[in-house]
Parts: structure tokens; C-alpha cells; sequence
């Protein structure tokens, strides 16, 4: 089966909500010398999709199909490289929990592929595309957000408990049962699984840079608190590690300084592919899931 990546369609749909967006390039960063697949060790397979993949960071991954927009900063890479680890990295942008066991693109296999009993540690951020829930409360929101010029809240007024409520009936167990897939595959590995980190601040917002009203910022944050929460219940429900982003990511948010945030804005971002972790937001993922791996 073949789709057009989702995380693409959402920054088309974001682009198109403000006409005034002036073109943003990522740039070029040059990409280690070092690999970790070269060096052997460590069996590692990092799944999942593009806050894993990190898509929109450059430069590409030079081994991954051009459809999941691969970066060879991601944080898989990170931590590879850390632990002298063999990455085996399936990671791809737009990404849900059915493309653990049926094939995202043609030429893209399911990502339990990778795993064997010889896998050592899996990592992963799975469950924010899954009926495309978080996706739309971003795009809606941000939609809501222009048609009041940021104020009120259109957005929770008009969807109210409809996105959490999903989340807690339909993407919660989606991420049990891809982890118990995984850890079916990979019985020998530690499994780790990430929250998101916070896309927006508690309050206030940062209109139009994130097109959100400033009564639906908090909103969103609910939203997201209920995914990450999702998250972390489906790891222990199936044994996996937590590595959990809110405490850390805090204060890092896309209305943040450029040196700051981890998570680029809808405007004025270094991203190509707005709303998705850059670069250093990626290497803090990376540093916070060793810090937890190590205990």
C-alpha cells in the first residue's frame, strides 16, 4: 500500500493556513564520519515515526527510503553512536502503530522486520498518527486559531473531549499491542518508549508563530498530556521503559528562542517540516532516554 506521508500533508495544510509564511531552509549540517552501523556492537532497532525519524532535520539519511524523510541526526543515531551500538533503524515519518505490521510504502517493510531474538534495545515514539488524532487537533486548532486571529477557544469549543477521547479508547491500546509485537520479536531486548515532547507552552501561546487561539493552548497541552499519559500506561502495561519528555522538554517548546526550543513553530521555524522536533530537540531526546536506559 502506498500513501503520501501525513506529516507532509500537514505541512501543506499548516503552509496554506497562513498566507503570509515566507519559505524556511534547513541548514546543511554536516553528517558524522563515525557511524555507529560501522563500528558493530549492540544490537539496536529504533522504530517508529517522524519524531523519531526526525523528519525535516538535514542531512537525510543516505540508507533510508526517501518517503520517511530519514535525518542521520535523529536521535536513534545519537544513541547509537553513545553506546557504540548497531543501528538498525527503520524509523519513518508518518508512521502509526499498523505500520509495525503491514508495509508503509511499497518498498518500505513492516518495522518488525527488523527485529530478532538476537536484538538487544528497541526505541521508539509510536501512537501520534494513529487516526490521525494529534495531527488533527494541531491542524484544527491552528485552523480555529486564524479564523478567531488568536482569540477565544474555537477549537475546544467546537471539538471539546472528542480528541482525548480517542486517544484513550482507540490509540492506547493501538500502542499496547504494537509493543507487545515488539517485545514478541525481540524478546531479549530492552524496549524503550518515548512521550512527545511539548509542543506548546502551558499558556499564552505564541500567536501566529503557532496559529492556536490563547484559550486552546492549554487545551492542546491537555491533549498532548492525555497522549504522553497513553504512552507511558502502554509501557507498563507491556514491561517497556517510559522515557518520559515532559519535565525535560519544559520551557523547550516551539514558542521558544531558536537556541531553546526542540520543537520548530508553524512560522518563522529552521524546519522544512514544521511542528517536529530539529535538531537539538532531537539530541535532548537522545540524551534523556541514556539517562533513563543507565538506571
Amino acid at each position: 500500500m502506498s500513501r503520501r506521508p501525513a506529516l507532509l500533508a500537514a505541512a501543506t495544510t499548516a503552509l496554506g493556513l497562513v498566507a503570509a509564511l515566507a519559505p524556511v531552509t534547513a541548514p546543511a549540517v554536516a553528517a558524522p564520519a563515525d557511524t555507529a552501523q560501522e563500528r558493530g556492537g549492540v544490537r539496536y532497532v529504533a522504530m517508529g515515526d517522524s519524531y523519531s525519524a526526525a523528519s525535516g532535520v538535514l542531512p537525510l539519511d543516505p540508507t533510508a527510503p526517501v518517503q520517511c524523510l530519514r535525518s542521520s541526526l535523529n536521535y536513534p543515531h545519537v544513541i547509537a553512536d553513545e553506546l557504540g551500538a548497531r543501528l538498525t533503524d527503520v524509523t519513518c515519518g508518518a508512521a502509526d502503530t499498523t505500520d509495525y505490521r503491514g508495509s508503509q510504502y511499497d518498498d518500505v517493510p513492516p518495522q518488525l522486520d527488523a527485529l530478532s531474538r538476537r536484538t538487544r534495545l528497541v526505541t521508539m515514539t509510536i501512537g501520534g498518527n494513529d487516526s490521525s488524532v494529534f495531527l488533527n487537533a494541531i491542524l484544527q486548532c491552528g485552523a480555529a486559531g486564524l479564523s478567531t486571529v488568536g482569540q477565544g477557544s474555537p477549537c475546544k469549543d467546537q471539538y471539546g473531549d472528542s480528541f482525548t477521547d480517542t486517544i484513550r479508547t482507540t490509540t492506547f491500546p493501538a500502542i499496547r499491542q504494537a509493543l507487545r509485537d515488539v517485545r514478541r520479536r525481540a524478546p531479549k531486548a530492552e524496549v524503550a518508549i518515548l512521550g512527545y515532547p511539548w509542543i506548546m507552552p502551558k499558556r499564552d501561546g505564541c500567536f501566529p508563530q503557532m496559529p492556536v487561539a490563547t484559550g486552546d493552548v492549554p487545551y492542546l497541552r491537555t491533549i498532548q498530556r492525555v497522549l504522553n499519559s497513553a504512552v507511558k500506561r502502554a509501557a507498563r502495561a507491556t514491561g517497556s521503559t517510559y522515557v518520559n519528555l515532559n519535565r525535560a522538554s519544559e520551557g523547550h517548546d516551539a514558542c521558544q528562542l531558536p537556541l531553546t526550543r526542540w520543537v520548530e513553530p508553524v512560522l518563522a521555524g529552521t524546519n522544512p517540516v514544521i511542528v517536529h522536533p530539529n535538531a537539538f530537540g532531537e539530541e535532548q531526546m537522545a540524551r534523556r532516554t541514556l539517562k533513563v536506559l543507565s538506571r
